[in-house]
């Protein structure tokens, strides 16, 4: 198992790692559909679809199955400027931090540690969110999906970022809820933590095989032994 002493950098998913965005997606998806004349879907969809971008989820969502090849490029194009109209509007509502979100981040950037966001949620929602929430400040980088050519699971993500922050890979942790966290980890050879209570498509995240599973946010400090680095 990696040695965690060489840690610098942490980088973390957004949607279920950080913030619980289900409600305010859930709203957003269903006004697109009603705005298409498509049939609603459940919250508890919207919850399992999340993790691969707005594009797949709202491509789920108009055919309502996990398998989908031909959808009209036109009607597709009405259906995501929609969502992205309603999800802008509601970017302040509707969601909220996991338990001890906002005081861990805290309690890791005294101990030195560097931080940055790397999630596959459009990259222009990324930082108003961040900023509605109160948790901007503890972020060097935010990476969103757009920015980069692919997205996690693919590593380019994670490799950039390291780029950025100038350390290896093995002096970065990746902290996420979603097999693609655990599988861009995986395969940019950076050591990863799998959270037990984010949404990851219905799937225990033990199914993924993190190299660390935590049941609750706060438990990162004592999984790092952060201290206080003066």
């Amino acid at each position: 198992m990696s040695d965690l002493n060489n840690v610098k950098v942490i980088l973390f998913d957004l949607d279920g790692t950080l913030i619980d965005s289900v409600p305010q997606l859930y709203l957003a998806v269903q006004a697109a559909l009603k705005s298409n004349q498509l049939s609603a879907v459940s919250i508890e969809q919207v919850r399992d679809w999340i993790g691969n971008g707005a594009d797949v989820l709202l491509k789920r969502a108009i055919c309502q199955q996990y398998h989908f090849t031909d959808i009209d490029e036109v009607l597709f194009q009405q259906v995501k400027s929609q969502f992205d109209h309603y999800y802008q509007m509601g970017i302040d509502s509707d969601y909220s931090l996991y338990p001890a979100v906002k005081e861990t981040l805290s309690l890791l950037a005294q101990a030195g540690y560097s931080m940055a966001v790397v999630t596959n949620k459009p990259d222009q929602f990324v930082q108003p969110l961040l900023q509605s929430a109160g948790i901007a400040e503890f972020f060097t980088y935010t990476l969103g999906g757009g920015r980069l050519p692919v997205k996690k699971p693919d590593p380019l993500p994670l490799h950039y970022l390291c780029e950025q922050f100038n350390v290896q890979p093995t002096e970065t942790l990746m902290v996420g809820d979603s097999k693609n966290d655990i599988q861009a980890a995986r395969a940019a050879g950076i050591p990863v933590v799998g959270l037990s209570y984010g949404y990851n498509h219905g799937e225990p995240i033990e199914n993924s095989a993190p190299d660390w599973v935590l049941h609750r946010f706060d438990e990162l400090v004592s999984l790092l032994n952060a201290e206080v680095r003066n």
